[in-house]
């Protein structure tokens, strides 16, 4: 990641307003809002934001850092849209290192820690969208039930990969393509599950729980994808 300008780093104001402009580009992109493989400029996101070009520029800069944007030669930057094969390696890490850190947890979280993750699970029970079936969609860091796992490892390797380097990847394909049929409801099944596995210090269940749980995720994420390819293929004239 590029280090940020001297008068930039030095200033509040301008931080907090990059801060601002980040969160509000993740969002639109984890939701979709900007489009997977979508071009965009500094001009463009400068007049939509209202924004100067130093803020912003710090902004993308992170939002390059977590993935999320890229930059093409001859292109410019654009929303990152991941192939197949590698959104199948993104999950097979996600199970290899979410069943691990599970594991862990079981190991090592603390009884308030567990007390926190099943208040988290309270909050998305009142969701609307969890209710009427339509979605599971979990905000970033402490009201995400996977990064509260990640972090109940107490590894801060793991926690390094999936809360910092992998984070909003993840998130993004969780966010725009878990959600189908039943599958928002039986996810939320699902992490009662793991819970009470982890606090029965169950560490082997624990694992083999979130396995399956990530490897369902993958399924379905994998055939709301492939049909997003189809329809654009579709749309080609």
């Amino acid at each position: 990641m590029n280090p940020v300008p001297t008068e930039q780093a030095s200033n509040p104001e301008i931080r907090t307003l990059a801060e601002r402009v980040f969160q509000q580009l993740q969002d639109a992109i984890v939701r979709g809002e900007l489009a997977p493989g979508s071009k965009i400029t500094e001009p463009g996101l400068s007049r939509t934001y209202g924004i100067s070009r130093g803020p912003l520029r710090e902004a993308m800069r992170r939002l390059e850092a977590h993935r999320l944007i890229e930059r093409v030669p001859h292109v410019g930057a654009r929303v990152v849209k991941l192939s197949m094969q590698e959104l199948l390696e993104l999950f097979d890490v996600r199970e290899a290192l979410e069943s691990m850190a599970a594991r862990l947890a079981a190991e090592h979280m603390t009884a308030e820690e567990i007390v926190g993750l099943r208040e988290v699970l309270a909050v998305h029970e009142r969701q609307a969208d969890l209710r009427r079936g339509e979605a599971y969609y979990q905000r970033e860091g402490d009201l995400d039930f996977h990064f509260r796992i990640v972090q109940g490892s107490h590894n801060k390797m793991l926690m390094t990969m999936l809360c910092d380097d992998l984070y909003y990847l993840v998130r993004l394909y969780r966010t725009q393509f878990s959600a189908s049929g039943t599958r928002p409801q039986r996810a939320f099944v699902e992490h009662h599950r793991i819970v009470d596995a982890i606090e029965a210090g169950d560490a082997e269940l624990a694992e083999l729980l979130m396995r399956r749980h990530v490897s369902a995720s993958r399924a379905n994420v994998v055939d709301r994808y492939a049909a997003t390819l189809k329809q654009d293929a579709a749309a080609i004239p």
